[in-house]
C-alpha cells in the first residue's frame, strides 16, 4: 500500500510529474529534444534542465543543504535563460543525470524534514523569503506539473505523441482519424462563434 498523508501525497505528485517530464524525451532525436518550439525558445531538454536547477535550488539552497553540481552554476545576469537550454556539449544523458541527481537531493531533503521545517528562498523578496517545506513542496510540484503541461504540447507538436504518463496516456482514443475529425469540429465551432465562414 502506498503511504498517505500530506507530505507523502505531495511527494507522490511531484514524482509523477518528474517521470512525465522524462517520458516526453523518449524516442526523440537530439534535434527534437533541443528544438525551440515557441517564440520564447521553449524546448524539451531545456525544461528538464530548468527543473533540475529548480529542485537543487528549492530543496538545497532554501534549506541550507549544500550540493556540488556544476550545472547549477549559472550567471543569470549574463545569461538569464542559461537553465532553459542545453549547450551542444551537454548531452541528453548529462541533463537527465543532472535531473535525477536533483531528485535524489530533493528527496533526501523531503525525507529528512517535517512539513513545518523553515527555510529561506534567497531569490524571493524579503517579505516572502521565509517558507516551510510544505510551501516549497507545493510550489515545486505545481511548477513541475506546469512544465509537464508545456512538455505535453511541445511533444505533440513534434510528433503527435500526447498523454499523461507512459503506460497511462489518459487519452480517449489513439485513432488518428477520430482526432482529425474532432479537431475539424473544433475549428468549425470556433469560426461559427467568431462569425467567420
Amino acid at each position: 500500500m502506498t503511504a498517505s498523508g500530506p507530505k507523502a501525497d505531495l511527494h507522490r505528485y511531484l514524482r509523477y510529474a518528474r517521470e512525465a517530464m522524462l517520458w516526453k524525451l523518449d524516442g526523440l532525436s537530439e534535434y527534437d529534444v533541443r528544438r525551440p518550439m515557441t517564440p520564447t525558445g521553449t524546448n524539451l531538454l531545456g525544461l528538464v534542465k530548468h527543473l533540475g536547477t529548480v529542485e537543487f535550488g528549492y530543496f538545497g539552497d532554501t534549506f541550507a543543504r549544500p550540493y556540488d553540481e556544476p550545472l547549477t552554476e549559472h550567471d543569470f545576469e549574463a545569461e538569464p535563460t542559461a537553465d532553459m537550454w542545453a549547450t551542444s556539449e551537454q548531452s541528453r544523458e548529462d541533463i537527465i543525470g543532472f535531473y535525477r541527481r536533483a531528485w535524489a537531493h530533493a528527496d533526501a531533503t523531503i525525507d529528512s524534514l517535517d512539513l513545518t521545517a523553515e527555510g529561506s528562498v534567497p531569490w524571493w523578496s524579503q517579505d516572502q523569503r521565509t517558507v516551510t517545506l510544505h510551501r516549497i513542496l507545493v510550489h515545486v510540484a505545481a511548477e513541475t506539473h506546469r512544465h509537464a503541461g508545456h512538455a505535453d504540447i511541445i511533444r505533440e507538436l513534434i510528433d503527435g505523441v500526447a498523454g499523461l504518463r507512459n503506460g497511462n496516456d489518459n487519452m480517449p482514443t489513439s485513432d488518428s482519424t477520430w482526432w482529425q475529425q474532432y479537431r475539424a469540429k473544433l475549428e468549425k465551432t470556433a469560426k461559427q462563434a467568431a462569425g467567420l465562414r
